[in-house]
């Protein structure tokens, strides 16, 4: 595996391939996916940690911390099994569970670089296909990557239609409490029970989920099914960026300037990133009379719980994407808390018990036919851009520590394959405040926001972290 680094390349080397499986024998069981499992399509999401040559090195060579890895992964699997099994197709058609105990697939790798050297501004070069494992087998791979420095990276890859990135989190902690000596095994055991998500009887559907999310058989097909996605002028790229504390308070507080109500964060940075990608397709595409559509994805997880239920330790997908729409014109003209406003509006709709309810009864009623969001459907020659924000304000990157040590650097890596745009922010693991942000959009947008606001949107350089 060949990668970049600046103008140079590396080479990544295999060096073992393995299967790890949980440490007990475990009970051969089914699992069905819950009704908001079935609204997530077959993507793969790859998540990375980069962590410092480890002192003293006699302790935390390489071979060490991959058998301390692999030791804690098979113990995190006996409480995770669902991540040891594999996907096949029921009588109805539809994806479901099958908890083998088949494994996890682990691949060692070498790479020839060092861990400032990492071009991660750009992670389609350095990143993809090189520090990240393609899932081959399975629902979950591992790999774990010894740098010419010392340093290491630990990734995986998993299937999103069994975690969301809650699910993921929960694992990756319970895994690096599984290595840490005089640490609890898990000291969070996940819940599987699919009946917290039971659609009612008689189902209740707000008319609004009829406009957030569409049965596939409803689609058009397309124009050849044997072919790949093919881009109207470029596919869509993956680039890091470093928002400081600064620009994000700067940013709330234009958001919040009608001085009523103040915005999130997370609120001010999506009409932010917004208004940003209507202006790049202005200017970029020459397009002001289509629509740009943004949506926010939503955890629902408090919006569950109740007196009967406790959902914080349930292990699935329990997710929303509330959107909207406006023109682009619009939004370019309009101040950024006009944006701001507009971004609260539809998210209200997704925070609420009675929006996840009303989702799950939404999917019943199309079963088995699979739905989908409608900002992931496909964009005509005269639509619009469209992506969706998720919040990674909880990616536990601070907690993963196998026992050498907190990353010096995490992310998510989810370049999926659409038409549409993907945004992740998460918070720096310096922990001042600062975020990086991974996005996936369109290589032009991109490049028009860097020139646009340079000021916020910074290229990731290691001299932000290691200095």
């Amino acid at each position: 595996m060949d990668g970049k680094v600046g103008e140079g390349e590396f080479i990544v080397s295999v060096t073992k391939e393995e299967i790890v499986v949980p440490e007990l024998p475990m009970k051969e069981q089914w699992l069905p996916l819950s009704n908001l499992d079935l609204l997530i399509p077959p993507v793969d999401v790859s998540v990375f940690f980069c962590y410092k040559k480890p002192l003293p090195e006699k302790y935390y060579c390489f071979g060490t911390m991959v058998g301390s890895l692999k030791n804690a992964l098979a113990q995190a699997l006996v409480y995770y099994y669902p991540f040891a099994g594999e996907m096949v197709a029921n009588t109805m058609g539809e994806p479901e569970l099958f908890c083998s105990n088949r494994g996890v697939d682990f691949v060692e790798a070498v790479a020839d670089v060092e861990l400032q050297c990492l071009n991660l501004y750009n992670p389609d070069d350095t990143v993809e296909g090189k520090l990240v494992p393609r899932k081959k087998h399975g629902v979950l791979a591992v790999q774990a990557t010894g740098l010419k420095c010392g340093g290491l990276v630990v990734a995986c890859t998993f299937d999103h239609r069994i975690a969301d990135a809650y699910s993921a989190n929960m694992f990756l902690v319970s895994w690096a409490e599984a290595a840490r000596p005089n640490k609890p095994i898990i000291s969070a055991q996940p819940c599987f029970r699919r009946s917290l998500l039971t659609p009612r009887r008689p189902p209740s559907i707000h008319p609004l989920l009829h406009h957030m999310y569409v049965p596939v058989s409803a689609l058009p097909p397309p124009s050849d099914p044997n072919k790949k996605l093919v881009f109207e002028s470029e596919p869509l790229i993956s680039r890091i960026y470093y928002v400081t504390s600064e620009s994000l308070n700067r940013m709330q507080a234009l958001a919040s300037s009608n001085g009523t109500v103040k915005r999130t964060k997370l609120e001010s940075f999506s009409a932010f990133l917004w208004k940003m990608v209507a202006e790049a397709t202005a200017s970029v595409d020459g397009k002001k009379n289509v629509a740009a559509k943004m949506g926010v994805v939503v955890d629902g997880r408090k919006m569950l719980c109740n007196d009967e239920k406790n959902m914080g330790s349930y292990f699935g997908n329990v997710l929303s994407i509330p959107y909207g729409g406006n023109a682009v014109d619009e939004l370019v003209e309009k101040p950024l808390s006009w944006v701001a406003e507009k971004v609260h509006e539809f998210l209200k709709m997704g925070v609420t018990e009675d929006h996840f309810l009303g989702l799950v009864d939404w999917v019943e009623e199309h079963r088995p036919v699979p739905g989908l969001s409608r900002i992931y459907c496909g964009h005509g020659k005269e639509k619009g851009p469209s992506f969706v924000v998720s919040s990674g304000q909880r990616f536990p990157e601070s907690k993963v520590d196998f026992g050498w040590g907190k990353p010096v650097f995490a992310s998510y890596h989810f370049p999926w394959g659409g038409d549409s745009g993907y945004v992740m922010p998460m918070p720096c693991a310096n922990g001042n405040g600062d975020w990086l942000v991974y996005m996936h959009l369109l290589k032009a947008h991109l490049n028009f926001m860097e020139v646009r606001a340079p000021q916020i949107l910074r290229p990731f350089s290691w001299d932000y972290l290691l200095n």
